[in-house]
């Protein structure tokens, strides 16, 4: 598989996650069954250019904004999780268990 069509299933996948809802790199990573957690993370910081991909919604396993500074302005993900109602202590969500969505339990569909 080459880069591009790998980008291209992260970007739809993270399309797929409901708005209110966060999930991370590495629950991406599982489902695809391509590549590691970090690759969803680089895959995502090339997301800005036009893609219309809500890679805000993508944290790490603790809950922590680790992809923020990759925004256009480290506050804007913050800002963007507020606004659909996620609450953000100390670049970390809150309630961040009762928010997961796991694609691998949400999902039946292959991309």
């Amino acid at each position: 598989m080459n880069t591009e069509s790998y980008y291209q299933k992260v970007f739809d996948l993270t399309r797929l996650i409901p708005k209110g809802r966060i999930t991370t790199y590495g629950a991406m990573a599982s489902y695809l069954a391509l590549g590691s957690a970090r690759m969803v993370g680089w895959a995502l910081n090339k997301s800005f250019v036009g893609h219309s991909v809500p890679a805000h919604r993508v944290v790490n396993r603790k809950g922590e904004l680790s992809g923020r500074n990759h925004f256009p302005n480290p506050e804007l993900m913050q800002q963007l999780l507020e606004s659909e109602g996620i609450e953000v202590e100390d670049n970390r969500v809150i309630n961040f268990k009762d928010l997961f969505w796991d694609p691998g339990e949400e999902l039946d569909i292959d991309l």
